[in-house]
């Protein structure tokens, strides 16, 4: 009786054991930058970014992993145990809305993400001069990308576009605005501006129409056509002196018989 409560008690030991490592593993958790959840980070362009990934609740030494959206970060070999630090340098637009996230190497269930925050004002400047000629078709393109998102303003020669049905139409995206008009007319001669603004600052472009005068269209179809009546007219002339010709050409044979 007492040899089997020995080995009860012996197969009792690894048990625990496995139970007291299951609850450390589930008490493990990482932070970024003091946050132990997922989280925005507010920044501007140009300064550069640190994030610090720290183990939380670890008794052993814990390796690290660092993702930028769905790829790898390479790290050196002293920044992957228990604290891992890595840097955005410089911080530009593009890393507007890109995920961080930092893992744990032996259970990537464990981890902790940071959402960049990138924010900067409309930057849209410059000028650009469009020929066109009348009766066709014509779209202005603008960058507005910003962030935060900008409004978007069209001006005539300094004063308020007044859109007209069928003739004007707006496309808008996150990062362009189009201006389009269908079948120019002399009268849309002029400067327009397009102007984005955001509560960051302002951006604007301009934009010099020139309608030219139409280009008379080059009949092809009735060159076509005639080109058709004057091969026939041949052929058929050739066909209503067909006799002629064969005595012609009999009359020579026999002379030099």
């Amino acid at each position: 009786m007492a040899q089997r409560s020995s080995l009860t008690a012996l197969y009792e030991v690894p048990v625990l054991a496995v139970c007291f490592l299951a609850c450390l593993a589930t008490g493990l958790e990482l932070s970024i930058n003091n946050h132990a959840a997922d989280f925005s980070l507010f920044t501007l362009p140009g300064p550069p970014v640190s994030l610090s990934c720290l183990v939380q609740n670890s008794s052993q030494a814990e390796e690290l992993l660092w993702y930028r959206g769905d790829g790898k970060v390479d790290l050196k070999d002293g920044n992957k145990v228990n604290v891992s630090n890595i840097c955005i340098s410089p911080v530009t637009e593009s890393d507007n809305g890109v995920t961080f996230t930092c893992r744990l190497a032996r259970d990537k269930s464990v981890q902790v993400s940071v959402i960049l925050d990138v924010q900067f004002p409309p930057q849209l400047t410059g000028e650009e001069s469009l020929q066109i000629e009348e009766e066709k078709d014509v779209t202005l393109s603008c960058n507005a990308k910003s962030n935060p998102q900008a409004q978007t303003s069209w001006y005539k020669n300094n004063t308020t576009l007044i859109l007209e049905q069928n003739h004007h139409q707006l496309y808008q995206t996150s990062e362009v605005v189009q201006l389009s008009i269908a079948k120019v007319q002399k009268s849309d001669n002029g400067t327009y501006t397009c102007v984005v603004k955001s509560s960051l600052g302002e951006g604007r472009k301009d934009f010099h129409l020139i309608v030219e005068d139409k280009k008379p269209v080059f009949p092809k179809e009735a060159v076509i056509a005639a080109v058709v009546v004057v091969i026939l007219t041949v052929l058929f002339g050739i066909v209503a002196r067909r006799d002629k010709i064969f005595k012609c050409f009999k009359r020579s044979s026999e002379t030099a018989l």
